[in-house]
């Protein structure tokens, strides 16, 4: 039997060749030419918010300088060779010097040691009431914002009757009432700063709570318990997370001020407040003493509210679609 003999195809392009097509003669086409090829490589969601909160200048400079003042008061016993409670009766009152970047106080103690060792302290207090507020915040808010009906209510109620009560009154008769030490002072501080939390989570929760990915999760038999922590709770993290960089900053302004006004952590632990508390009789005889306390927490909150900015822009779901 004759076997049919088909003709081979030419290798060029995978084309016809003129005498099969009985077309002319073209050039050949670069296998590459007309394939469209990604010009950058996908990102994720975590890499799209970093390159957003990297072009936010005040941010990123905010977010270095936090590191390195967070550095500089855990590691103060390092950095400085006194201790904050040690007195030098023959250096009194002496201003900043090489011995001495911010001067001396009435007991001979040095102020750059003890802005230290007082930033270390209200740092934690900042940070601890934080944390505590956004816990107790985020479990009121996503219990009413989920279930909503009466435990909505009877919750956002008493969010409210929190918010009534005089701010700085109950702050002053409650730290009176537990004392003056730093545990004490960040119950007292938790109790009241959950409120902006719990509304917060409401909102998202109540916005979130009816797509499709919850009745997706519902109709799969998925607990309650499961949804809220699984489905629900991550993606309110980028509001929790701002809120909590904007508590720190008030959280450390408001334990300055309960330490200025007496009512705070009480010495000897140092703490920027009371180091303030304790140089306001002697601002003229010796100003260094409220400068650099004062200027520690200037530079601070300053820079948390710089950092807290820089991550609204950067988690905002409104800027998800975004070229970055």
């Amino acid at each position: 039997m004759r076997e049919d003999v088909r003709p081979e195809r030419p290798a060029v392009g995978g084309r016809m060749g003129a005498v099969e097509t009985g077309l002319p003669p073209t050039s050949p086409i670069p296998a590459d030419e007309g394939v469209a090829e990604p010009i950058t490589q996908s990102l994720t969601q975590r890499q799209l918010a970093w390159r957003r909160f990297r072009r936010h200048k005040p941010a990123m400079v905010s977010l270095v300088l936090l590191i390195l003042i967070s550095l500089a008061v855990i590691f103060a016993g390092v950095i400085t060779k006194y201790g904050y409670a040690e007195q030098n009766f023959e250096a009194l009152r002496q201003g900043p010097s090489a011995a001495h970047w911010f001067g001396t106080d009435e007991l001979g103690r040095d102020e750059f040691t003890r802005v230290l060792y007082g930033g270390r302290v209200s740092l934690a207090v900042g940070l601890c009431v934080a944390l505590s507020a956004a816990f107790i915040g985020t479990l009121i808010g996503s219990l009413a914002g989920y279930y909503g009906g009466r435990l909505d209510n009877l919750l956002m109620r008493i969010t409210d009757l929190f918010l009534s009560f005089p701010f700085l009154v109950i702050l002053i008769i409650g730290s009176t009432v537990l004392g003056g030490s730093i545990p004490d002072i960040v119950i007292v501080l938790s109790l009241f700063f959950w409120m902006p939390d719990a509304r917060i989570v409401r909102g998202v929760f109540l916005s979130l709570k009816e797509k499709e990915f919850v009745e997706a999760a519902r109709a799969s038999g998925s607990s309650d318990r499961r949804i809220i922590m699984s489905n629900l709770i991550p993606n309110a993290m980028g509001p929790i997370i701002v809120n909590v960089t904007l508590s720190v900053a008030a959280a450390i302004l408001t334990e300055s001020v309960l330490s200025f006004l007496g009512f705070g952590i009480q010495p000897p632990t140092p703490t920027w407040g009371n180091l303030l508390d304790a140089a306001q009789s002697q601002m003229l005889v010796a100003p260094w003493l409220v400068w650099f306390p004062g200027l520690a927490i200037l530079v601070v909150v300053l820079c948390v509210n710089f950092l807290g900015d820089g991550l609204r822009d950067a988690l905002d779901p409104q800027q998800q679609g975004a070229k970055a």
